[in-house]
């Protein structure tokens, strides 16, 4: 079985005096896809380039304390790849693929990290031309190989998704066009006529678990008592090129440790890297 573990950390630093890296060891995940490092290579230096014996590799954003990804990996890559080619988000590190390539198989998992619209109009702008410029990148890869990307997309995809999606059908991570984004990204033409561009990606977790609501959530505001009473959202995703996500077997979200803002999901795959 492949073990893959998605976290956002908000802040690598944070994290780890948390016990992020003590959970890891205890868990043994084969790889871990974090987000928002919030360090430069300067910081991850004689500190943080392995995690539980775990080799990490990179991709920094240019500003400090912000942004960054990484995958940890107990396997060795064939190649690794950061960036995805933008001009304008390859600055803002928010993109790491490790590629276990074979003869019989290409293979890569992916540590993304999708902006925020949150802070403001500016920030929602740069948010759509990010989504705009990476579905075609994810078409070019699925046209040449099976991926896993791993990854806080920052968009809650449907009702179940959220605990109060009434309230926030204005407000991002929930817009329409957010959405629409998503079904498109997960829209499959054998299934639906109607969807003959659609890219055919998986949620694995749905996949997994097509009806669960309150206990599916992965991100919870830090204001007020949106933990203790969970009122949350689920932006934390595994989406899979089909044949890989036909091999998830079983899926997890961790919450008796609070690490971050985000739990850890994890997903066994019956495969070996």
């Amino acid at each position: 079985m492949f073990k893959l573990t998605s976290l956002n950390l908000n802040g690598i630093r944070s994290a780890t005096t948390k016990g992020v890296e003590a959970w890891i060891a205890a868990t043994g995940p084969d790889c871990i896809c974090v987000q928002e490092v919030k360090a430069q290579a300067a910081d991850v230096r004689g500190r943080f380039e392995q995690l539980a014996g775990l080799q990490g590799h990179f991709h920094f954003a240019e500003k400090k304390g912000y942004s960054g990804v990484a995958v940890y990996s107990k396997h060795v890559p064939s190649e690794v790849v950061t960036g995805y080619g933008s001009a304008e988000f390859d600055a803002e590190g928010r993109y790491v693929e490790l590629r276990f390539d074979t003869p019989t198989r290409k293979l890569s998992v992916i540590s993304c990290y999708f902006p925020s619209g949150s802070s403001g109009e500016l920030r929602q702008q740069a948010k759509f031309r990010f989504l705009a410029e990476f579905l075609p990148h994810l078409a070019r890869l699925k046209a040449t190989r099976e991926f896993i990307l791993c990854g806080d997309v920052n968009i809650a995809h449907r009702e179940m998704d959220l605990k109060n999606w009434r309230s926030n059908q204005k407000n991002s991570g929930f817009l329409p066009e957010e959405r629409a984004w998503m079904t498109h990204l997960l829209a499959r033409a054998d299934l639906d006529p109607l969807a003959a561009d659609g890219l055919g990606l998986v949620d694995v977790y749905r996949l997994l678990q097509p009806d669960t609501t309150d206990t599916a959530y992965t991100w919870w505001s830090n204001r007020g008592q949106a933990y203790a009473n969970n009122v949350g959202w689920r932006l934390d995703y595994h989406l899979a090129t089909p044949a890989t996500a036909a091999l998830a077997r079983s899926e997890h979200i961790y919450k008796d440790v609070k690490f971050s803002d985000h739990a850890p999901l994890t997903v066994e795959y019956d495969m070996v890297i």
